[in-house]
């Protein structure tokens, strides 16, 4: 995932911090706008591992803080619910203008229902998301509960939410309480996905079943069982970007998917500032990373943990294969595999400048399940070690490499 951080102006001229995250491909599709929780921001632990799942599906998703909140711009005490909406509408203006039309808006809480209100007049927006959302926008007056009285006799207070203080103005509540949900939802006239866990404190899983309700088809339901109301924990989170993705395939017509391509066996493309790498093998499409650790992503695997991988993988269809020759049987293989550089000392006085080298040690553990007598299992043993990317490993290689130059580059992408 690439994040670019920019920013856009709202329908006051209040300037609007965002961040836009990137899939790896250089064609991102869907444009997916993403409305955080009421008083939150665009870092948020949902945010983020949602947007994160959307962009290892080939999403790109743009997350910003909504007026007042975060990095951005302006006063919250003079937000509203109805300026919410504003802020996801000029959103859905500057990816028009600077990238591709949003097909896609997730809002999650309060801004799981301006995110309805606002798909609702953005016509290239052809599936919305709702996340613990309220099924009316005056249900936030019920977090205010024990504030409405001092915002209603003195026009304004200072409330705690979520262990931070903000000043709501009687203006916010006078908004919520003219919002009109019922038409905005049954006229909605797009595909809709309703999340929700049972567990949800905050907001109760009876929104979800009016918003459900209200929708006309196509519409759809899933539960986020066990989670609570602000994601907090980064798998659900990324469950629900997970089930987004999957569910979206039904209601947008993708473009085709365009593979690396190679007159090679393998091709790997990285881009970016990361470390983060794609690998096409034949039709099969996979990812390389590093560790965080040491600065990638942990998106894949890292280069020796997949030789690790290929020697296992073929160790296992090896043994397989020899013992389905022999008919033996051998139900099931583990392997267990460890790299490592282990130091190698060698006669001093013979070599004085090198008395230590450093050789390359794979250690592999066998498991081998079945009915199979010892003789058996050491000839397996000892056929596991004779698998073809073992002798590959272990004799003598030739690497021919060659630089493709920048014009024979460019001739070859541009050929057709």
């Amino acid at each position: 995932m690439h994040t670019k951080k920019v920013s856009f102006k709202n329908r006051l001229g209040f300037s609007l911090s965002a961040k836009i995250d990137m899939p790896l491909k250089k064609t991102p599709f869907p444009f997916v706008i993403f409305a955080h929780v009421f008083t939150g921001s665009k870092n948020l632990i949902a945010s983020k591992y949602i947007s994160r799942a959307l962009t290892m599906n080939g999403f790109a998703v743009l997350r910003f803080d909504f007026t007042g909140l975060g990095d951005s711009e302006g006063d919250f005490s003079e937000t509203n619910f109805t300026s919410n909406v504003d802020d996801l509408l000029a959103a859905a203006d500057f990816l028009q203008e600077n990238y591709e039309a949003p097909a896609v808006i997730v809002g999650h809480s309060l801004g799981g229902i301006a995110a309805i209100f606002a798909a609702s007049r953005i016509d290239s927006i052809k599936a919305v998301v709702s996340i613990g959302a309220p099924s009316y926008p005056k249900h936030v007056v019920k977090l205010l509960a024990d504030k409405t009285e001092e915002i209603e006799k003195n026009g304004c207070a200072q409330v705690n939410i979520g262990g931070r203080k903000f000043m709501i103005k009687k203006q916010f509540l006078d908004d919520l309480q003219q919002q009109e949900h019922v038409p905005v939802i049954e006229n909605l006239g797009k595909a809709l996905l309703v999340m929700h866990s049972p567990q949800d404190r905050i907001v109760e899983i009876e929104n979800a079943a009016n918003i459900y309700k209200l929708a006309k088809h196509p519409k759809s339901f899933i539960t986020l069982d066990r989670a609570d109301h602000m994601l907090s924990n980064k798998e659900d989170a990324h469950y629900a970007g997970s089930v987004i993705t999957s569910w979206v395939r039904r209601y947008i017509e993708f473009p085709e998917e365009v593979q690396l391509e190679t007159d090679k066996q393998v091709v790997v493309r990285l881009e970016g500032d990361d470390f983060t790498t794609e690998v096409q093998a034949g039709k099969h499409s996979l990812i390389a990373d590093e560790p965080v650790k040491v600065g990638g992503n942990d998106f894949g695997p890292a280069p020796y943990e997949l030789l690790n991988a290929s020697l296992g993988a073929c160790t296992a269809m090896t043994l397989k294969m020899y013992a389905r020759r022999k008919k033996w049987n051998l139900e099931e293989v583990l392997v267990h595999l460890s790299y490592s550089k282990e130091a190698v000392y060698t006669d001093h006085q013979a070599n004085p400048e090198k008395s230590t080298s450093r050789i390359d040690r794979f250690e592999m553990e066998l498991e081998l399940i079945g009915d199979l007598d010892k003789e058996q299992r050491d000839r397996l043993h000892e056929i596991a070690n004779k698998c073809p990317i073992h002798r590959t490993i272990a004799s003598p290689t030739v690497f021919a490499s060659k630089l493709i130059e920048e014009e024979e580059w460019q001739e070859e992408q541009y050929s057709d």
